[in-house]
């Protein structure tokens, strides 16, 4: 059973959870509200014990009843407490407009958005709640919403977001043209997918989830069965599970056989890191297929990999035997060089790890063809690791489309090719087929969404080595979807044990080997 704080939902999953426990386990929705505004200003006062002054921007909606709620709070504890009004409170109703008279009888100051404006004030000092918008709003932030979005983030000063930041898509993480940016975010009752990827990560700031006390029969249906979820979040610990101790009779031949195929003229680093990375979390062998000149590299730098330069298909053709599974990608290019190698890789028939220009390759129809079916290879074997601009070349889209909508794009891909997908970025994706959660791994789900990672990893290598790593798991015998989840997460979180350690800036890809090592042998 995934844990309620892994389930990642849409907004109109959240939206029926929240119809579930006030219709049908009798929870007022008032009383929500109000536990939700108490637990946002907790929260607050949390992060910053003794503020100056609170201003709360209060939408019209249940969002802004959240605001009135918090600002109440606010003036029972003796803090300058004020509320800025993008909604007529004549137009107020239902638990909102309850919200608005616990401000009101409260004596909280407040005024209008308009009169704000024409004013001329400007936020000094304090702290922001953002209670504009939630979940509610669709399509692009009306006007006056965006005026005050705008006002909150000139204001420098930071700010509290109840449920999500505003104008940020629960369901996508895209922002719907302007989104505030907050330091921590209070979210309710379930956590919406969109905090977590896209434009997600950079504006929620702190996550902070809280359930206000909804029994655990919300989240199940008449027939026990778990409200749907857009997506997973990954536990790295609960993965690591699945990653069995070795016996003390293993020897090499029971870890797999990874053979890395790339490294034009020029790349040589991009094959040598993934080699590496294959080999630290544990592959028993580990193979190069690679241009001539970078063999003396290679094997200077690691003489465990065994290394081999090859010119053509042809010659790659005898390496195809031994090994048990394949990465190709890394450094590969687009040359005639690079397309034998990718034809000669899908010929084998072997599990890939298909990566960087392997997937260009693919998309442009050199090799094969865009479909899985035209392709002459059974692909269910397959995982693909594009990044964005992969992702919209393999879709035939623009990157924008991709960002609008990372979820469904990672699901395209995943069924275009029938095969599992890692769509890179802040709130790595993954999709695969559903699995059983009873032997330890993954859950069942169709979506997977790893929830580490800085920017630091915003740098050449990191892709390369992250390939490795999927190509490492899986030749130990992990499948495919689990191997592609914990690569996900060991991979993110040694780039945050680096950044924890030495800073985000000037983190080198191979900086990642030494916590990959240690993480993979952590019981």
């Amino acid at each position: 059973m995934i844990k309620i704080s892994n389930r990642l939902y849409s907004a109109s999953a959240v939206r029926e959870l929240d119809r579930r426990a006030i219709e049908d386990t009798g929870i007022p929705g008032i009383v929500l509200m109000k536990r939700a505004g108490r637990e946002a200003f907790e929260a607050l006062l949390a992060r910053w014990p003794q503020p100056d002054k609170i201003t709360v921007f209060c939408g019209g909606g249940n969002n802004g009843g959240d605001g009135y709620i918090i600002a109440g709070l606010a003036q029972q504890g003796l803090i300058p407490v004020e509320i800025i009004q993008l909604a007529d409170e004549q137009k107020l109703s239902g638990d909102a407009k309850r919200a608005w008279a616990f401000a009101h009888e409260a004596g909280v100051a407040m005024q209008s958005w308009q009169s704000y404006v024409a004013s001329g004030v400007e936020l000094a000092s304090g702290v922001v709640v953002d209670a504009l918008l939630g979940i509610g709003v669709s399509g692009e932030v009306r006007a006056d919403y965006r005026g005050a979005i705008a006002h909150i983030n000139r204001s420098d000063l930071p700010v509290l977001a109840a449920d999500i930041p505003s104008g940020l898509c629960s369901d996508t993480g895209a922002v719907l043209g302007i989104a505030v940016e907050a330091a921590i975010t209070v979210t309710f009752i379930g956590i919406k997918v969109g905090l977590l990827t896209g434009r997600g990560p950079a504006l929620v700031g702190e996550l902070v989830y809280r359930d206000l006390a909804v029994p655990a029969l919300v989240y199940e249906d008449s027939l026990a069965q778990a409200m749907p979820i857009a997506a997973q979040r990954l536990d790295l610990e609960s993965l690591l599970a699945a990653f069995p101790a070795r016996e003390r009779d293993a020897h090499k031949g029971r870890f797999g056989h990874v053979l890395v195929i790339g490294g034009d003229k020029g790349y040589g680093g991009a094959v040598a890191m993934a080699a590496e990375a294959a080999l630290r979390v544990g592959a028993g062998l580990v193979s190069v297929a690679t241009r001539p000149e970078h063999v003396p590299a290679l094997l200077a730098r690691r003489p465990e990999l065994m290394v081999k330069g090859v010119t053509s298909g042809q010659e790659l053709e005898p390496h195809l035997q031994g090994p048990t599974l394949i990465v190709i990608g890394p450094g590969l290019g687009r040359s005639p060089w690079s397309e034998q190698m990718l034809q000669k890789a899908i010929g084998a028939g072997l599990p890939m790890v298909v990566d960087a220009d392997a997937l260009n390759i693919l998309s442009e129809g050199r090799v094969g063809a865009n479909a899985r079916a035209n392709i002459g290879a059974d692909t269910g074997n397959w995982i693909l690791t594009p990044h964005p601009g992969e992702a919209a070349r393999l879709l035939g889209c623009s990157n924008a489309d991709i960002q609008a909508d990372r979820l469904s794009a990672c699901r395209q891909i995943a069924e275009k090719y029938s095969a599992t997908v890692l769509l890179k970025g802040a709130g790595t994706l993954i999709s695969a087929e559903a699995l059983a959660g009873d032997g330890g791994g993954v859950e069942e789900s169709s979506l997977w969404l790893c929830p580490y990672g800085n920017p630091g990893m915003a740098s050449g290598g990191m892709g390369d080595v992250l390939a490795g790593i999927i190509g490492g798991l899986l030749a130990q015998g992990l499948d495919a979807a689990t191997a592609t989840c914990l690569g996900a997460c060991l991979h993110s979180v040694a780039a945050d044990r680096v950044a924890a350690e030495s800073g985000e800036k000037g983190l080198l890809a191979s900086d990642l080997f030494t916590p990959l090592r240690h993480m993979v042998n952590a019981r």
